[in-house]
């Protein structure tokens, strides 16, 4: 295995490709948490509302919505690795999830239900594949003893991410209705996506895909 001299583009001692790897989990943490900390009670006052079991019908919805997202990882992760490759698994999750969440913002059942398979199809391609480049960014003899720290630095961004989403799915629920907030998760996870295709050059090198 060949020793790379790190670079002055490496930050505080990491690859560079880790920051907008940052921000792109940042927002799509925003953008996924966001929209649950809404759907519960979306459910309950909009899609079930005419049901007397209507508690129990969200709930339902809910865990299996819960279930399915992260069932669907393996897929995911299977697909990205025999086909699609890293960085086109992450780009068409995120792509699948904006699309999820804009559909969610339309007051209609059947879209309701649309909008949640793109989420768990799109989440599907997304959070394995991130964590996956974020830990082949340190596959080399030089930077291999700061992968902790590199995962540290990640798993930051999807903290500030899923913190500062309430508030703003507040804001805009309170201020503007259901659909606003849902349309502000599609707009967070098209910046995420936007960041990630930014700093592409920056993690293309360690995006393999391994054959059937």
């Amino acid at each position: 295995m060949t020793t790379p001299t790190q670079t002055p583009k490496d930050i505080l001692g990491h690859p560079q490709g880790l920051f907008y790897l940052f921000f792109a989990e940042l927002w799509e943490r925003f953008s996924f948490y966001g929209m649950r900390a809404l759907l519960t009670l979306y459910m309950v006052n909009k899609i079930f509302e005419a049901l007397s079991t209507r508690d129990v019908a969200a709930a339902a919805v809910y865990a299996s919505y819960g279930s399915l997202v992260y069932a669907s990882t393996v897929i995911g992760g299977k697909i990205s690795d025999t086909t699609l490759g890293l960085r086109r698994s992450i780009f068409l999750g995120g792509i699948l999830m904006s699309l999820g969440h804009f559909v969610l913002a339309v007051d209609n059942t059947y879209a309701f239900y649309l909008a949640l398979g793109l989420i768990v199809v799109g989440n599907g391609f997304f959070k394995p594949n991130i964590s996956t480049l974020v830990g082949n960014l340190y596959n080399t003899d030089a930077l291999k003893n700061k992968k902790d720290s590199g995962f540290n630095i990640f798993y930051m961004g999807i903290t500030v991410g899923a913190f500062i989403c309430n508030f703003v799915a507040a804001y805009m629920r309170i201020n503007y209705g259901w659909g606003h907030a849902f349309a502000a998760a599609g707009v967070g996870m098209l910046i995420g996506v936007v960041i990630f295709l930014i700093g592409m050059p920056h993690i293309k090198h360690v995006d393999q895909v391994k054959p059937l």
